[in-house]
């Protein structure tokens, strides 16, 4: 078992820490050495002081076609969020790309954009497809494929590059489901995820994947001797048991894809 050290990325909206990698962009060289070269997952915390950009990304078929990599499909689990805090979950109707084009040349997408209100807890799945946005004042965890691939649709006038075009051509939002507080677990093609509490002795095997990882979403304690508190992650293999003390609340995420 190990506990891995994030990679920090400052942000002109805020920063990302990158808590599981093995992505060339962001590589844990005691990540890499523990799970092998390539980790389909790639685990983030998102400080989001002010709002990002509204994206979306390509599935596995269009980032292999034109990108030569994953797509990727994320989700969101909110650590925390300033009273009013609300993000860009999808389109409020159905658009043509010729409107969402038109909209986006006179900057005015804002106004085909679903809003939603967040709090802790709340849980948002993001299949690739979805146009989105995380808006400031979140702190989140974000469990996604392992890619960095990201189209921006638009992005409020702050001179970055957008890629509307390529972005237009991935928008499918016939996935989305309902923003509800995280109900104790969460499947889909490319990954698992179970919020576990363990008070006291907590054991654990790796159900069968290959390595599993355990974020500490509150409390402290220790996981096999070592101290634990808000916001460590810790991995281990399959055939490696996970044992804690103290009052802590775990995110269980393990892929669905071979490692």
């Amino acid at each position: 078992m190990i506990k891995l050290n994030a990679i920090r990325s400052d942000k002109i909206w805020g920063y990302e820490n990158w808590i599981a990698s093995t992505h060339p962009n962001g590589m844990q060289k005691e990540f890499l050495d523990f799970a092998g070269n390539d980790f389909p997952l790639l685990v983030k915390v998102i400080q989001a002081n002010e709002a990002l950009s509204v994206q979306v990304h390509p599935n596995d078929e269009t980032a292999a076609r034109l990108e030569n990599c994953r797509g990727k499909t994320e989700c969101w689990y909110v650590l925390s969020a300033r009273k009013g805090a609300t993000l860009v979950y999808g389109l409020n109707d159905s658009y043509t790309k010729e409107e969402l084009k038109e909209a986006i040349e006179s900057n005015s997408l804002e106004d085909m954009l679903f809003y939603a209100d967040v709090k802790a807890g709340d849980f948002i799945y993001i299949p690739a497809g979805t146009v989105h946005a995380i808006g400031g004042g979140i702190r989140l965890l974000e469990v996604q494929q392992s890619s960095d691939i990201t189209y921006r649709l638009y992005d409020y006038g702050r001179g970055r590059e957008c890629h509307v075009e390529k972005g237009l051509a991935c928008i499918d939002e016939s996935s989305i489901q309902a923003i509800e507080p995280f109900d104790k677990n969460f499947d889909c093609p490319y990954f698992y995820m179970e919020e576990i509490a363990a008070d006291g002795d907590y054991e654990a095997d790796a159900d069968g994947a290959d390595v599993v990882l355990y974020f500490v979403l509150d409390g402290n304690g220790k996981i096999n001797g070592m101290e634990a508190a808000k916001e460590d992650i810790f991995a281990f293999k399959k055939g490696e048991t996970l044992k804690t003390e103290g009052t802590l609340k775990l995110m269980k995420i393990a892929a669905k894809q071979a490692v």
